[in-house]
């Protein structure tokens, strides 16, 4: 109820202005986060392993970036996030509507380390065209979506979502399982997250996380009936500890059910 209370008050924009425009979002060096985030996911979806018919992105929030490298791997795309603000966030860049946030920075870094030489606007029509559906969701229920997927997805890509809506480790790990129901055995998951973070800002928002380590994220994806494929981990520069979190570092693995 505290966390729900709390989300009320989220503002999409003050969310990507703390996240993702500069000192964050710079494109200059891999050594910054969002370089980082983007080449984990560029080399993990290159692999060609993780493909079929339906990705879903658990608790999307008003960001697209994550989406970029694992567009090209699914027919469709479905979006999801608990907040009507941030549904309406993804629709007014999914339909290319004046005043949508710029995601072309990120779109153009994504062509660049994938080498294959794509406008990057080719991308970003596709990833348009495949973003089929914007579902809210509560990933606190053991039917995130109030009902089954059908078909379930093939894989599940989730970015700072489930450690930010849980009060303690173990609903982060009930979280878990409960998206892990909308994939099909054998279905790929890959995930974003905070480590050693115990809030974050966004406008008038201040929201609890729960601080996780590498061990956590190890536990609970063993707990939700997950293989660890790879788990890697970056430690946040003293530069882009900007007083909008006490993040400690983002962690990326890649799963299977």
């Amino acid at each position: 109820a505290a966390l729900r209370e709390g989300y009320e008050h989220f503002d999409p924009r003050a969310y990507l202005r703390n996240n993702y425009l500069p000192p964050r979002a710079d494109f200059s060096s891999e050594e910054f986060v969002v370089p980082w985030k983007l080449r984990c996911l560029a080399e993990t979806f290159a692999s060609g392993e993780i493909r079929g018919r339906t990705l879903i992105d658990v608790g999307s929030g008003p960001t697209i970036y994550q989406l970029l490298s694992a567009c090209d791997h699914f027919e469709e795309i479905v979006a999801t996030d608990y907040l009507a603000v941030n549904r309406e966030e993804l629709g007014r860049w999914a339909r290319g509507e004046p005043g949508a946030f710029d995601w072309s920075p990120f779109i153009q870094h994504v062509c660049k380390i994938e080498g294959r030489g794509e406008p990057w606007q080719d991308k970003e029509r596709r990833l348009r065209q495949r973003l089929r559906r914007i579902l809210p969701i509560d990933v606190h229920r053991p039917e995130p979506l109030g009902a089954p997927l059908r078909p379930p997805a093939d894989a599940l890509l989730s970015a700072f979502c489930l450690e930010a809506v849980s009060p303690d480790r173990a609903a982060f790990v009930r979280a878990l399982a409960h998206v892990g129901n909308l994939l099909r055995p054998g279905g790929h998951a890959v995930l974003l997250g905070a480590l050693g973070e115990s809030f974050y800002l966004a406008g008038p928002a201040r929201l609890p996380v729960v601080p996780l380590q590498e061990s956590d994220v190890r536990e609970a994806l063993a707990a939700a009936g997950f293989a660890l494929r790879e788990l890697r981990s970056y430690a946040m520069p003293p530069a882009l500890r900007t007083g909008v979190d006490d993040v400690d570092g983002v962690f990326f693995a890649h799963a299977q059910k």
